[in-house]
């Protein structure tokens, strides 16, 4: 996402008024969204080792039945104690894009599960909105606790697939935690956070993201992370939202970690508040199985 092309076009989003509202909120969810049916990179190479996942489903807005592709990366070996994540990513790249991330939540421990919403990569198509792709987290949350029953359940959400895990973290009770980053309060704070602000965009958007109203309803730890030098999301509005929440809860900032880089370059930092709210234990890895003992 480049600066969220949803409020770039200031010119245009306000003659789409003229157009009625249908035409003004497929705009935004174009714009919000970016969804794409491709990759950015090499994306066979960086998904290798990771296995595709289908996932059928009847949607409540559609009449059409629906089907997720999603990209699952286990532990090895895997047991009862191996938490499993529920990986939601933001606009424009798909789960083969953010291949590279979602194998670093690996790396920290997780077994995980990234799915693609309707109108990303191999999901059905069609234009993706808030309430669909609410609809797609919940179907693949009731997929991943039927798999792995008996296993710790997260949610994680980066930057707008935060505000999507909240949500869904507000009408479930069975996670164990919720792990967002680079994510904001709303739609609205967004749009007024950049310099343009001031204009009276509120009225008119349609895709509101509410993650604000929502934090207030999870039931489960949450772990808030941002860059300081995150310029699409400013981190005020991290900490906006990790104000607002009332159950135990840490915020992480990541000096000069930017939109996209963050949970690499604060992969202490993730660590350490991942054993500290979560109790997680550090992941077995080659390098602590020869590591000298004390």
């Amino acid at each position: 996402m480049k600066r969220w092309s949803l409020f770039a076009a200031v010119i245009t989003l306000f003659a789409l008024l003229a157009g009625g509202c249908a035409t003004l909120d497929e705009r935004q969810r174009e714009w919000i969204f970016q969804p794409s049916d491709r990759s950015w990179g090499n994306s066979a190479a960086m998904s290798e080792g990771m296995t595709d996942v289908w996932i059928d489903f009847k949607p409540n807005i559609t009449s059409e039945p629906a089907r997720l592709h999603g990209l699952w990366l286990g532990g090895a070996p895997e047991s009862v104690d191996t938490p499993v994540l529920l990986f939601l990513h933001g606009a424009r790249y798909n789960v083969a894009g953010s291949a590279p991330r979602i194998r670093r939540m690996h790396e920290l421990g997780f077994s995980v599960l990234a799915i693609d919403y309707r109108g990303f990569g191999k999901s059905s198509a069609g234009l993706p909105s808030e309430e669909t792709a609410r609809e797609d987290a919940r179907a693949a949350w009731e997929w991943l606790a039927a798999a792995h029953p008996q296993q710790r359940r997260y949610i994680f959400g980066h930057s707008l697939g935060g505000a999507i895990g909240i949500d869904l973290a507000a009408h479930v009770n069975d996670e164990s935690g919720v792990i967002v980053e680079s994510t904001f309060t709303s739609i609205a704070d967004v749009a007024s956070s950049f310099k343009w602000g001031w204009l009276p965009f509120g009225p008119f958007i349609t895709q509101r993201f509410d993650a604000i109203d929502s934090v207030k309803n999870i039931g489960a730890p949450l772990l808030v992370v941002h860059g300081s030098a995150d310029n699409l999301i400013n981190p005020t509005l991290g900490r906006k939202l990790y104000d607002a929440a009332t159950v135990p809860k840490m915020f992480v900032l990541v000096k000069g970690g930017s939109h996209h880089d963050t949970d690499s370059i604060g992969e202490a930092q993730y660590r350490a508040a991942l054993a500290q709210l979560f109790r997680m234990k550090p992941p077995v890895t080659m390098a602590s199985l020869h590591a000298p003992q004390s």
